[in-house]
């Protein structure tokens, strides 16, 4: 229960605080949950969706489901998608590249890379029928937390613990922690329609790409990493499933 407060408090600006104070050590384990906060946010995505779709036409209830998200998550990241492009943009080796990411402000690769994400992204979602939009929306945040999660398998932590922005270092997960994660991330999948199956295995290949791309320049990973390789994992979610649906269409 700690735990899952723990990444509630850490991956939201939900005032989950107010419940109980937990111990610092839990923040440590809070990637073992961030599937389950995929419920939260996919679910917050979908409400918002459905309510203004309800009165408004379906562009205008897309951009209102992405920022809702946005607000309640405090855009965290967002702010680790653009740090990474400006630090693979700007940086041409392993050091220069951690320090720009470090860097609180954002630089030009961050703004223009943000751009074209969200434009891409809206245009993927829009491209959706209306009926398959909600269970896109849920599905693929949980999921894509879920196969992202891995990256703490597959790579060390990059920089000193001290050094972390967030003054907080994931622990690897053990059986039990992959155990609640998987949960987290394939249980939703039971509501996504069956023609979208076939697309879950791009998000899973983008992400095994991006990690290669981390080992390679980065030799680990940092907490930019982790939420840039989310957004990107799932914006290949949503690529995956308008190409599925043009593909029915055609």
């Amino acid at each position: 229960m700690n735990n899952l407060l723990a990444a509630l408090m850490f991956f939201t600006r939900l005032p989950f605080w107010r419940i109980k104070t937990v111990p610092q050590e839990c923040f440590r384990h809070v990637v073992s949950y961030w599937s389950f906060c995929g419920w939260l946010t996919g679910a917050i995505m979908v409400v918002t969706f459905m309510v203004v779709n309800a009165i408004l036409p379906v562009p205008v209830a897309i951009l209102a489901a992405l920022t809702a998200r946005l607000l309640v998550t405090g855009a965290l990241h967002e702010d680790g998608l653009a740090d990474f492009f400006d630090g693979f943009g700007g940086g041409t080796d392993r050091e220069s590249t951690l320090r720009i990411m470090k860097d609180s402000h954002i630089g030009t690769y961050g703004v223009l890379g943000l751009i074209v994400y969200y434009l891409l992204g809206f245009n993927l979602l829009n491209t959706l029928p209306t009926y398959d939009l909600p269970y896109i929306l849920f599905c693929a945040d949980p999921f894509c937390k879920f196969v992202c999660s891995h990256i703490l398998w597959l790579l060390p932590y990059a920089r000193k613990e001290e050094e972390s922005k967030a003054k907080v270092v994931y622990t690897r997960l053990d059986w039990k922690e992959e155990l609640i994660s998987a949960l987290g991330g394939l249980i939703p999948l039971l509501v996504l329609p069956e023609f979208y199956y076939y697309i879950l295995l791009i998000p899973v290949f983008v992400f095994i790409c991006i990690q290669a791309l981390f080992r390679r320049r980065l030799q680990g990973y940092t907490g930019d990493c982790c939420g840039a390789v989310f957004l990107l994992s799932e914006l290949s979610f949503w690529l995956g499933a308008a190409i599925m649906s043009y593909s029915l269409i055609v």
